[in-house]
């Protein structure tokens, strides 16, 4: 898996465990808003000037998500979601925070 796809994934993931637990989603069903943002995640994913080259997203100097609404909306799913992947998906949960600290 391309490291692109990974991070789709990853971001994916997140985005589904804050909305299953604070949208009261069932597993693998998500709300329309979530939809659209994992949507938006990818679009800008794939247009990611680093592209195989990237590091994790908090350490980058430029910000994709130019709409503040937008850039919020991931901050906050990610500060909820992060800690939970370590219960929900373990595995990506040690890689993503090995290649946080790498990039540091």
């Amino acid at each position: 898996m391309s490291k692109i796809n990974y991070e789709k994934h990853i971001v994916a993931l997140m985005i589904e465990i804050y909305c299953n637990n604070k949208h009261k989603t069932k597993k693998n069903v998500l709300c329309d808003a979530c939809n659209e943002l994992i949507s938006f995640t990818h679009d800008k994913l794939e247009k990611c000037p680093f592209a195989e080259n990237k590091g994790a997203c908090s350490n980058c100097k430029v910000h994709c998500y130019k709409k503040t609404h937008q850039r919020e909306k991931i901050r906050k799913i990610m500060k909820y979601s992060g800690p939970r992947m370590l219960l929900y998906h373990p595995k990506h949960f040690f890689i993503h925070y090995f290649k946080t600290l790498s990039n540091h």
